[in-house]
């Protein structure tokens, strides 16, 4: 953390914040939270720059609970902007890109200001043989494999390294682990062997554009909107992102009673009541992990069984903490005077519709491929995944994708590491046929050239 960013407890909250003669950006965080470790060296960033005229302030959610609950924040991180001791732009949660921050740094400060300080920065441009987009395990193993194989090789990521995995509790089926270990815990030995390797590893950086097939069998990724890194090929890694509902009330308490992530904000309900949507394997396991914290929870399943694997199936039915409503869905999320978080339910084989509470509430209903940044000429299929064929390669040369985002039967960590093996495997080959063309293309110039000049001497 950097000098311009101060953390600050509950009782110097009133000093440092609503008596502020500055404008201050607060940022609520925790531990064990890749969306807060993506964003802090962001924050440092800005916070260096806007120091003359903004103030930047911590806070760490775990030790300042009753603050976080008086000010209704429920997810990690949440930026909140104050003027004048008041909150003046909407909050921002979850993954927070830089160039939004800005937009809410532009309401606190003149224009004149914001313009002098926020000066565009001078553009780059680099070269490599791979760029991998996404940092899982997928990702990752692509990386390893295309290191070690002595090709130039950058990953970036707008998160941290780790994907899904490093907010999963316990991964108890990798093999080699030996035994279970915490997903956090796995991706940063992966991602230290990776670096070992020789590959660099760009994270937390908002990914601005990528262009695919451009001419020269050279592919770019641009980070920042600032640096553009140049390959003849691209691994997309990028895996998926927890599905919604789209249901009435979803997205307006996302962050503030609706969360995705039992790693991340479970810690936060110590002795509270909770309600899981979900049935499979990640609603089982996650409501495990959280009745370490809740008193109760209540699990809400479309179907009369569960989907998950036996094992976890037998440990959840086991635990007088969980509770399950079979055969239902929701309807409406809305929020009380309390702060209780409201469910409205319909039985799906009565239709009758019933309204149950709690004090937050965990979604798990399965992921979406998390696709947005990726060009439109690489060929999806109709949920939106990748479509590639057993080497990993796309509809575009040299473009490859790994992982989740790739269209498949099974996805597990393992299964994207396998992916990311055989994607690297195939890089290597096609940088080296691109080699031998550029070779071949060369010595015919040079004989062509030498077949003039001989025939001019003549």
């Amino acid at each position: 953390m950097g000098n311009n960013l101060q953390e600050i407890t509950t009782e110097e909250f009133e000093n440092q914040v609503t008596n502020s003669d500055k404008p201050v950006v607060v940022d609520f965080y925790s531990t064990e939270c890749p969306p807060c470790e993506a964003l802090a060296p962001k924050l440092d960033t800005i916070a260096e720059k806007f120091s003359g005229e903004v103030k930047f302030v911590k806070i760490f959610r775990q030790n300042n609970k009753d603050l976080a609950q008086r000010l209704g924040v429920s997810s990690s991180p949440t930026l909140l902007f104050f003027s004048g001791g008041k909150e003046v732009t909407p909050r921002l949660t979850g993954g927070i890109r830089k160039k939004t921050i800005y937009n809410h740094l532009s309401k606190l400060v003149s224009e004149e200001v914001f313009d002098e300080i926020n000066i565009p920065p001078v553009k780059t441009r680099r070269s490599f043989d791979v760029i991998i987009v996404g940092a899982g395990p997928g990702g990752l193993s692509a990386g390893l494999y295309a290191a070690q194989a002595k090709l130039k090789t950058v990953i970036v990521d707008q998160a941290m390294p780790g994907g899904q995995v490093s907010t999963t509790h316990l991964i108890s089926n990798y093999p080699g682990t030996g035994k279970p270990v915490h997903g956090y815990e796995l991706m940063h030995q992966m991602s230290g062997q990776v670096v070992d390797a020789g590959a660099e590893i760009i994270p937390a950086v908002d990914i601005t554009s990528v262009e695919c097939n451009l001419k020269n069998n050279q592919h770019e990724v641009t980070i920042d909107d600032e640096t553009t890194l140049t390959a003849p090929v691209i691994i997309f890694a990028t895996g998926a992102q927890p599905r919604l509902l789209n249901v009435t009330g979803e997205k307006e308490y996302q962050g503030k009673g609706i969360s995705y992530c039992a790693t991340c904000d479970g810690k936060y309900y110590e002795g509270r009541q909770l309600i899981v949507i979900g049935g499979g394997n990640s609603a089982v396991e996650e409501s495990i992990f959280l009745t370490r914290f809740a008193s109760k929870i209540t699990m809400v399943h479309q179907f009369d069984y569960l989907q998950a694997n036996k094992t976890a199936q037998e440990t959840l039915l086991a635990n007088e903490k969980i509770e399950i409503l079979w055969s239902s869905e929701p309807r409406k999320f809305e929020k009380n005077s309390e702060g209780k978080m409201l469910v409205t339910l319909e039985n799906l084989k009565t239709h009758e519709l019933q309204t149950i509470s709690a004090d937050g509430i965990f979604i798990f209903i399965g992921m979406a491929p998390n696709g947005k940044i990726i060009p439109d000429e690489v060929v999806r299929n109709q949920w939106g995944y990748i479509i590639t064929n057993e080497a990993m390669e796309t509809s575009i040369p040299g473009v490859y994708a790994v992982g989740d985002i790739r269209e498949k039967a099974i996805r597990q960590a393992i299964t994207a590491a396998s992916d990311g093996c055989i994607a690297a495997v195939q890089a290597e080959r096609y940088v080296e046929s691109i080699h031998k063309n550029k070779l071949a293309e060369h010595s015919k110039e040079s004989a062509n050239k030498t077949g003039l000049g001989q025939a001019a001497v003549a």
